[in-house]
């Protein structure tokens, strides 16, 4: 499989939408549209890191349907995704504030 079949297939796998995905990447709506189209249009460098970020999965999976030796592979579902894009749009003040929420509910729970 190709860039665009692996595309589809993390799409699918991660639950997004497309606009959901061009939104939280960066890269317009337009152009993701062509890379899962017919034709397979490839992206460039920096948009296919943008769209790897986003979907969890490194550039080398996206292009080969493989995960470098060197990488190991998050799990995913949807809560985990959910999170995960909202925390990316927080500031560094109100992530370190959020990290210190979950690490003190953590400690707390365990009591």
């Amino acid at each position: 499989m190709g860039f665009k079949e692996n595309l589809k297939s993390e799409i699918i796998y991660s639950g997004i939408l497309v606009k959901e995905l061009a939104s939280k990447s960066g890269v317009n709506k337009h152009s993701i549209d062509n890379y899962l189209n017919k034709r397979g249009q490839l992206p460039s460098v920096e948009a296919a890191v943008k769209i790897a970020r986003v979907l969890g999965v490194s550039v080398e999976y996206l292009v080969t349907g493989k995960e470098p030796n060197y990488t190991v592979r998050k799990p995913k579902n949807a809560e985990f995704l959910k999170i995960s894009g909202y925390i990316d749009q927080l500031n560094d003040e109100k992530r370190a504030f959020l990290l210190d929420f979950i690490k003190w509910m953590t400690e707390r729970d365990k009591k």
